[in-house]
């Protein structure tokens, strides 16, 4: 008889039926047998020995590697109040691609008491299937010598991005750890958190850390490694903007020894049963595009919302504007594009795109769920990088040799839920309206639109995948990536034939939508510089990198109420550099001579009591005067005065493990210009007042999702000193006859819906 150590259960709940290991399908109904290899965060030598089951359902195949044997069943999860640190985990949702995420918790029983212990998915694991072995991903410090000059540069720039969001989460020192920072082909990921003691780690230890490196770096790189090590201790380089700076530098100079091919292939279909396709594509369904010869090589994959009320209008808008935007950015030479400007155009082409079809909305007067919009997701390689930006649940995927990692993370409401962490994901995805989007183009003006753009450093070949929900729902990719995409890799199949394949599964295994993929197949052919890479290292740094997290939205569920947008000019330059035209100069100043001339004669003739022509916005709030009647100036966070109240439409990160919650109330003390423009033209200093749970607003399909601040939650800090960038993010000022709670609440209530109509 087999043991029954060996068998993995069939997920689907009718069947059930007990399968070898080895098997991917079930003997008895067909269905996919997902392998869950999960890591178990332990202080104890070890569980137990392999072979052994733990909890009726964990097969140990290492000392702290786990099989779910079970894996149609939900793992029990803990209350998420009484583990403050799994909240660290599920907060850095957006870094899912170097974080491990949380599974669920393993109960054992020990003597007398019970312990439970943290059981992570997708970890750093080698797994041979066929012999089901397992072997954890390389120490970034043992594979370090026999990387490439790129590789190595790539690595410590990835850390270099983690950095602020790991001290912000108090996790900074998994960075430190060499036996937690472990490395899977060219990606940096970590094996578990670990948690920083009483004082967060600082840059000159990440310098102290990365000077280990030296010895074993290429030739090419010692010496900038050095310098950039040097600098962070002694503090040359303080900022994680500084440094990324730096090595983007470095890696620019290594990029000019590495050649790129590029294919990229799309393929749409409307499906079995749809009667109408409303997915848009860019290259057109079909088309094959190469780059060389090409100067250009980008995809777009758009989900159409509105069904016959012009979904197909929306997505095949969104990409005719993003395709005329990114042919002006992609004119600049490479040399001369500063990778940060271009993620902000990236989010600003995709801004014009929303604001068109928002305007067609509003021209049509539709509103609430009659609104058509479309997701996005798009693909533009640039020398040795990959640009991926995204609008809803549309997804890319980033398949190598060793894996494939979905690189986007869904805007809807469960990935809020665990990014605001209050949920696991598998916990998440499980309630009502789980999957409803939370923003989408057209459905709002940009103001409120939070695009997610992030740049991946390519050093291998590799393929991308951006598909439509047709392809990705049920786990589709998961399923079909080994068997289908990995063959490109090794020369197996074309990028053309795969592409309909996976058109092929999504009809005939989900079926449910129209679907849409996208393949975009780089190829790398790279050699040793022969000149050594200096490190240069500026007095100041004024670019600004991206904020993955930073960005993620916290808009209200599609189907609420919406304003009316911006109305924009059918055509925008991605940068506005164009000269005043001379011959205008001579005509312009003809009129406003006429101008200054009607108003002195305007202001002879006007009565002297009359009121000035000219007011200063803070005395038109209190006209010295009551008799004479002036209109307040509107208010904005751009004119933001002393006492003025402020309220909060988004979470706020201020660093050491603090941050404002969604709903928190702050009186404006003082404002000043900020000496460091980088962060933001000014800063303001503003009194935290009171705070109000957050509520997204029902619609038809959706019901009230409320959420509110931990009790048990990290005391406010009194006062805050923010920038202009992080004021931005805030969205609501109120208005100036509202009630201000600054002055009327002296408690933060935390049981309150807070109004979250749109600014």
């Amino acid at each position: 008889m087999e043991n029954d150590a060996a068998t993995l259960y069939c997920p689907n709940e009718n069947c059930q039926a007990a399968n070898p290991l080895t098997h991917k399908f079930c003997q008895r109904c067909s269905t996919p047998l997902p392998k869950n290899y999960l890591w178990a965060v332990v202080d104890s030598p070890s569980l137990g020995s392999p072979g052994e089951i733990l909890a009726d359902r964990y097969l140990i195949l290492d000392k702290f590697v786990l099989l779910d044997t079970k894996p149609g069943l939900l793992a029990l999860t803990p209350e998420l109040d009484n583990l403050q640190p799994l909240k660290a985990y599920l907060r850095l949702i957006p870094y899912r691609l170097h974080v491990p995420q949380v599974y669920g918790v393993l109960f054992v029983a020990d003597g007398s008491s019970h312990r439970e212990i943290l059981l992570l998915e997708k970890p750093p694991l080698l797994i041979d299937d066929t012999s089901q072995q397992v072997h954890l991903g390389s120490q970034l410090t043992t594979a370090w010598r026999n990387a490439t000059s790129m590789r190595q540069l790539n690595w410590l720039w990835q850390i270099a991005h983690l950095w602020q969001p790991l001290v912000s989460e108090g996790v900074a020192s998994s960075l430190l750890d060499s036996d937690v920072l472990r490395v899977e082909g060219s990606l940096v990921r970590l094996l578990e958190l670990r948690f920083d003691s009483a004082t967060s780690p600082e840059l000159p230890q990440l310098g102290e850390f990365w000077q280990q490196l030296i010895s074993t770096a290429k030739p090419v790189i010692v010496e900038f490694v050095d310098r950039v090590s040097l600098a962070l201790i002694q503090g040359e380089i303080n900022s994680t903007d500084q440094l990324v700076g730096v090595l983007d530098r470095g890696l620019a100079g290594l990029g000019r020894s590495q050649t790129p091919t590029i294919q990229i292939i799309t393929k749409t279909d409307t499906g079995p049963s749809r009667q109408r396709n409303e997915d848009a594509c860019s290259p057109p369904s079909g088309t094959l595009v190469s780059k060389p010869p090409q100067p250009t090589a980008l995809a777009i994959v758009c989900d159409g919302i509105g069904g016959h009320e012009g979904g197909n209008v929306a997505s095949n808008l969104a990409i005719e504007t993003i395709q005329q935007q990114v042919q002006q950015l992609t004119k600049v030479p490479y040399d001369h594009i500063d990778p940060s400007l271009l993620l902000n155009d990236l989010d600003k082409a995709v801004a014009m795109a929303n604001d068109k079809i928002s305007q067609r909305n509003d021209g049509e007067n539709r509103q609430g769920r009659q609104r058509m919009g479309t997701t996005l997701v798009m693909a533009l390689p640039v020398a040795h990088e990959m640009y991926i930006t995204h609008v809803g649940d549309s997804r890319a995927y980033w398949i190598t040799r060793h894996g494939c990692y979905q690189v986007t993370l869904d805007d809807d409401v469960a990935s809020r839920e665990v990014r605001l962490g209050y949920a696991i994901y598998r916990e998440a995805v499980q309630q009502s309206a789980a999957g409803s989007l939370v923003q989408a183009l057209g459905m709002g003006s940009s103001t409120s639109l939070h695009p997610t753009s992030g740049r991946f450093m390519l050093d291998e070949d590799a393929v991308f995948l951006l598909t439509s929900d047709g392809l990705s729902d049920f786990d589709r990719v998961e399923e079909y990536w080994e068997t289908e995409i990995l063959p490109i890799l090794v020369g197996e199949a074309n990028i053309a034939t795969v592409a309909n394949r996976l058109v092929e599964i999504a009809n005939t295994k989900n079926g449910h939508d129209n679907v849409t993929v996208a393949l975009v197949h780089y190829q790398v052919q790279y050699w040793e510089p022969e000149i050594n890479i200096q490190a240069v290292i500026p007095q100041s740094y004024s670019a600004k990198t991206v904020d993955l997290a930073s960005r993620a939205t916290d808009a209200t569920v599609l189907g609420s109420p919406n304003h009316k947008t911006q109305v924009i000019p059918d055509t925008e330059p991605a940068r506005r550099t164009r000269q005043f035209p001379l011959q205008w100069i001579v005509p312009l100043l003809f009129v406003v001579a006429a101008g200054f001339l009607g108003l002195f004669v305007k202001q002879l003739r006007s009565p002297s009591g009359a009121s000035p022509i000219f007011s200063n916005p803070l005395q038109t709030q209190n006209p010295a005067n009551p008799a004479i009647e002036a209109t307040p100036a509107p208010r904005s966070l751009a004119n933001l005065s002393p006492g003025w109240v402020i309220k909060t439409n988004n979470d706020i990160s201020l660093g050491n493990n603090q941050s404002l919650p969604r709903g928190t109330f702050l009186e404006v003390i003082e404002k000043k210009s900020n000496p460091n423009p980088a962060s933001g033209s000014f800063l303001v200093s503003m009194r935290v007042c009171a705070n109000k749970s957050t509520q997204t607003p029902a619609s038809p399909n959706n019901p009230t999702v409320t959420t509110s601040v931990p009790p048990n939650s990290k005391p406010l800090p009194a006062t805050v000193l923010l920038n202009s960038s992080q004021v931005n993010r805030f969205g609501v000022v109120l208005q100036s006859d509202a009630a201000n709670p600054c002055r009327t609440v002296t408690q933060p209530p935390v049981t309150e819906p807070s109004d979250t109509s749109p600014t």
